[in-house]
């Protein structure tokens, strides 16, 4: 548990799908605890985009010529390499993002439950299977699924493995070939994947990493791929998804979150109190679907938040490669700037520091305490914008509508946490809440974690999901197969058309009484 060594990132680079005959401009990737260097990785191009979905197209199709269970049987084993290699990748994770390690461990273990979870369902989900045909007597009926081709895959920086590998899984368990843009600050935790997804036995151009800036490289996936996957802001998914569409193909994106907690009277606060600070600052704050606004019942807000605030305050801060830190740095200095923008905003308009609200330059270049807002109103940028860092405002509210019909004002909807006096109030409350995911006496993890069942946002959180069998089947294209046996639908010979007809016409009418499917 601590920072991998030269050789290691060194290593990791020559699994870039970068054109080594020519040369190309480096950039260096800095530990983020420190800023310290870690590697240089070269910036690919236009051309090394356009050359890797060249190599994709040829291997993509004997990829899916492989059977379903050989490609499951291919993940599976990539899943044990990942449960044995986890120290090494939370090391990877954490040098990139400044995370503290249970945050790096969560990417883990979302990556063993996505492996697990489709690799056991695809066999299933990509089968073949009968649909009654418009004449069941002269139509045998079978959709199928055929994989998109080439799918690109164009990842954030926050959580840089799950959210790049993790949507890679059950796009290469549909037969496709996939080509990831990995964001420019985190490119080795991508590639230290496709080193342990090449072990594990998929073929080397079925999977490709090209690092390089999003106008470069992310605009050249888009023009080249057959389907897009994205993760990232709102803004960028409006600029897109208009390319998509331009393109006439498959795009599916989880984006921004204004993310609401509910508290109720009856909850335990004790609980709800320790339960937020993971909720809220989980990788700083820096993660789609942590919590950043908090509604309280007025008549318990004063002890909540008393004890949220003592929460946030035994909350320890800095950097570490084992698990003695809570909270962990912000990434770059552009996400310093924007964290320290809408504080001051806020604060210059009437929010109160409950606690925190200071840079940390003496545990390392980026870190930023852990801070708590009241009195926050819609005309500060806090208040309606996204900040994506360690920023949280708490709400007095009347009662549990007046926490609902705030948690709904809001163009986002991607997730939200009620905390109620008991779980069958906490449903209650969730099933009024317009968000993808919405836990009950929890934050985000159960909900991200139950890959089962579908991920994704509401609003301009997202378009499409991720996880379930649309996370699977999202990467494919139906196909529907319609055999006519006997009889066609050209009149026997003989039989005047007026006669061939009425038969027909008799024969629908009759399928109301046939059984369904």
């Amino acid at each position: 548990m601590a920072l991998p060594e030269p050789a290691v990132f060194e290593r990791l680079r020559t699994f870039a799908s970068v054109d080594d005959a020519v040369e190309h401009d480096r950039t260096t990737i800095a530990e983020t605890f420190t800023g310290r260097p870690l590697g240089e990785v070269p910036i690919g191009t236009a051309d090394d985009v356009a050359d890797a979905f060249g190599r994709a197209r040829v291997a993509q199709s004997r990829w899916a010529a492989r059977s379903v269970a050989d490609r499951a049987a291919v993940l599976e084993r990539y899943r044990k390499l990942v449960v044995a290699e986890r120290g090494y990748l939370m090391d990877v994770i954490q040098a990139e993002t400044g995370k503290a390690r249970w945050a790096a461990q969560e990417e883990i273990m979302g990556l063993m439950f996505a492996a697990r979870y489709f690799a056991r369902t695809a066999p299933t989900l990509l089968r073949a299977h009968a649909v009654p045909g418009a004449f069941p007597l002269l139509n045998k009926a079978r959709v199928h699924t055929q994989p998109k081709g080439v799918v690109g895959v164009i990842a954030p920086w926050n959580y840089p493995m799950l959210l790049s590998i993790g949507d890679a899984i059950p796009a290469l368990l549909a037969g496709n070939a996939v080509v990831v843009k990995p964001d420019s600050r985190t490119p080795y935790s991508a590639l230290a994947n496709v080193e342990l997804l090449l072990r594990a036995g998929v073929p080397r151009d079925v999977l490709q990493v090209v690092p390089g800036p999003g106008t470069v490289v992310g605009t050249a996936i888009v023009d080249n791929c057959d389907y897009l996957m994205f993760t990232g802001s709102s803004a960028t998914g409006r600029t897109l998804a208009r390319q998509c569409g331009t393109r006439l193909i498959g795009f599916s994106a989880e984006l921004g979150g204004k993310n609401p907690m509910i508290v109720t009277r009856g909850a335990d606060l004790a609980k709800v109190a320790r339960a937020a600070v993971r909720a809220c600052f989980s990788n700083a704050g820096q993660l789609c679907i942590s919590i950043e606004r908090i509604y309280v019942e007025r008549s318990i807000a004063r002890e909540f938040t008393e004890r949220f605030v003592t929460a946030v305050q035994q909350a320890k801060l800095g950097p570490s490669y084992d698990f003695s830190a809570d909270i962990g740095s912000l990434i770059s200095t552009a996400q310093l700037e924007t964290v320290t923008q809408h504080l001051a905003d806020a604060t210059a308009k009437g929010a109160e520091v409950l606690t925190g609200g200071r840079a940390r330059p003496d545990l390392g270049p980026l870190f930023f305490e852990p801070t708590v807002l009241t009195a926050v109103t819609d005309e500060m940028t806090c208040g309606r914008e996204e900040t994506f860092g360690p920023l949280v405002s708490i709400y007095p509210v009347a009662d549990a509508d007046e926490a609902i019909g705030r948690a709904n004002d809001t163009e986002y909807g991607l997730n939200a946490s009620v905390w109620a006096a008991t779980p069958s109030e906490g449903e209650a409350i969730a099933a009024r809440l317009r968000a993808g995911t919405v836990c009950v006496d929890e934050g985000y993890a159960p909900a991200w974690g139950t890959t089962g069942a579908p991920m994704g946002g509401m609003g301009i959180s997202g378009v499409g999901r991720r996880h379930g069998p649309d996370g699977l089947l999202k990467f494919t294209e139906p196909q529907t197969v319609v055999v006519t046996r006997g009889l066609n639908l050209d009149a026997p010979f003989g039989l005047p058309q007026a006669a061939w007809q009425g038969a027909l016409m008799t024969l629908a009418r009759g399928l109301r009484f046939l059984p369904r499917r």
